[in-house]
């Protein structure tokens, strides 16, 4: 990020440790920049969260600052950051109504009755729950409610807003729908958004970059399509969507876009893209492979990687067929044939070749 100005949220150094000896979160340092969407991705345990809570003030860090605009929120309480919040429970007053829950964090920041009245019905009007003011949390659906702290959080117009993983409580249909209403309204309003979630299908959804944290450490900061398609280690490549993964030793560098790995089981040699393989040639390296990015039957030559297989589960999912083929001395091959391309011939037991391109098959460090 080179231009300063455009700097809302720092990390610097940032360590966080509960018993003096572990440490959650480990020399972070990140930029956001204002009116970006982040989303903070990792399993349990990896420091996501914690990162979250540092930033809300509800943890301090062990070493290191956090700065939001030009000051330091050392010293600054967790009401005093104009920072909006939404958790996973709604965390709403239940005996409020609708409109009091909106209205409380407007009186608290003194805003006048007829401002503060107009806030609210503006807020609830861009959740889609106008008319919903009088009722009480109870009176409301799982959806509804998370739409309510959505809106309380924007209500008061805060400087950045916290989302810990505020959709997981909700069933898949509603959660994808609620994915792109956050999106939406984001983009409408231009505010700040640092997200949390274990869930990537959410954050390749929802976010301008994704930040993958595993063990207290952020593996990759990048655009979702970037992760996607270009993961620069095992971990990031296995965390973001379904992937092929083959190991071997590099045998051969071909430059800086290809190499020649030949496979641990003895089952051939592949050609793929050098990513990060510490050590060169006869290094151990992991393969990561796309499953949509596999061809089924490539006529012969036309790919730099051609194997032989056999079709071990077929598995219907409309759109496409996930194919288990054993190939190159797995058995846990997984390639995803689209529906527009017919292959009838397909069926458990059926002999096929699977190919791919050298740079969709991409060199790891083991």
């Amino acid at each position: 990020m080179t231009n300063r100005g455009d700097v809302l949220v720092e990390f610097i150094e940032v360590q966080k440790s509960y018993d003096g000896e572990t440490l959650v979160v480990k020399d972070l340092n990140i930029e956001i920049a204002r009116g970006e969407f982040l989303t903070m991705l990792g399993p349990s345990g990896s420091g996501k969260t914690t990162s979250l809570m540092m930033l809300a003030g509800f943890e301090a860090p062990t070493h290191g600052d956090i700065r939001l605009g030009s000051r330091s929120l050392s010293n600054v309480p967790p009401h005093k950051r104009d920072i909006g919040m939404v958790f996973q429970n709604y965390a709403l007053f239940p005996h409020m109504t609708v409109a009091e829950n909106l209205a409380f964090p407007l009186q608290v920041r003194k805003v006048s009755k007829a401002e503060t009245e107009q806030r609210v019905d503006q807020a609830l009007n861009m959740v889609q729950l106008g008319g919903f003011g009088a009722r009480r949390p109870a009176q409301l659906s799982g959806g509804q409610q998370q739409r309510v702290a959505l809106a309380r959080a924007l209500v008061f117009e805060p400087t950045l807003v916290l989302m810990d993983g505020p959709l997981g409580a909700l069933d898949k249909q509603l959660r994808e729908q609620m994915q792109f209403e956050i999106k939406h309204i984001h983009e409408n309003l231009g505010v700040t958004v640092v997200y949390v979630t274990h869930d990537q299908s959410e954050a390749l959804t929802m976010s301008n970059r994704i930040a993958v944290f595993n063990d207290g450490i952020i593996q990759q900061l990048d655009t979702p399509a970037d992760l996607y398609e270009r993961p620069q280690n095992a971990f990031v490549a296995q965390f973001i969507g379904e992937n092929n993964t083959l190991r071997g030793t590099v045998s051969k560098l071909n430059g800086a876009d290809a190499c020649t790995v030949t496979l641990d089981n003895g089952s051939g040699d592949v050609q793929a893209l050098p990513v990060s393989v510490s050590g060169g040639q006869g290094a151990k390296t992991t393969l990561s492979l796309r499953p949509e990015r596999v061809t089924i039957d490539p006529p012969p030559g036309s790919l730099p990687n051609i194997f032989s297989g056999r079709v071990e589960e077929l598995i219907y999912l409309g759109d496409h067929i996930r194919t288990r083929v054993n190939v190159c001395g797995s058995d846990e091959f997984i390639v995803k044939v689209p529906n527009a391309q017919g292959h009838a011939h397909l069926r458990e037991g059926a002999d096929v070749s699977v190919g791919w391109e050298t740079e969709d098959c991409r060199a790891l460090d083991a």
